[in-house]
């Protein structure tokens, strides 16, 4: 709705208001979708994907399944990435089509833009590449998350600020931090290929 209020400010500036589905429909299904989602998921799943492994090493259930002769990487990792790869593109579709709607509650119910000409740019504007490019980054953004989560906590008891419930405490920071800063630098550099 935010997308929409401030895109309809600067399209009527250049009397090109009824673009306005287009520019928030592009918007979110190239760059916002993917990249919120992916920065929510960290902040949500990642923190707590981070901080159950964490937990899992102080308490010795990492080396006990190291014990067993199961590869705990493999055990622990695998179902995550998975998890990720099917939840992320899921949530940036639900997060794509929230957002359309929101756009359009703001622009032809609050501020008078005609539904048929919002949703008619939104169709005539949107591509299959620009889905697909959204997609795309999507799994790429969940493996990132995935993989900085499940590292900082498996490398919970290397860390120098603590071991323990702190070392666990920094390691979820570290990697609801990392995860996001990566994801926005991956985003650009995924951007310049796709575009």
């Amino acid at each position: 709705m935010v997308l929409g209020l401030q895109g309809y400010y600067t399209l009527v500036q250049f009397g090109s208001e009824g673009l306005l589905g287009a520019a928030v429909a592009l918007s979110l299904i190239r760059e916002m979708g993917p990249v919120l989602t992916a920065i929510m998921v960290a902040g949500r799943a990642g923190s707590a994907m981070a901080a159950e492994i964490g937990i899992m090493r102080i308490s010795e259930q990492i080396d006990a399944l190291e014990t067993m002769d199961i590869d705990p990487v493999r055990f622990l990792f695998s179902p995550r990435m998975a998890a990720a790869f099917i939840s992320f593109p899921l949530l940036t579709a639900i997060f794509d089509v929230v957002g359309i709607f929101g756009g359009y509650l703001t622009g032809s119910i609050l501020l008078g833009i005609n539904p048929g000409i919002y949703f008619a740019k939104v169709q005539s504007s949107v591509l299959m590449k620009d889905v697909s490019g959204g997609f795309i980054k999507a799994l790429v953004f969940s493996a990132v998350v995935t993989t900085i989560c499940c590292f900082q906590g498996y490398f919970t008891h290397t860390r120098a600020e603590g071991f323990g419930a702190k070392g666990v405490s920094h390691a979820t920071t570290s990697a609801v931090v990392a995860s996001c800063v990566l994801t926005l630098i991956v985003d650009y550099i995924l951007t310049s290929f796709l575009l």
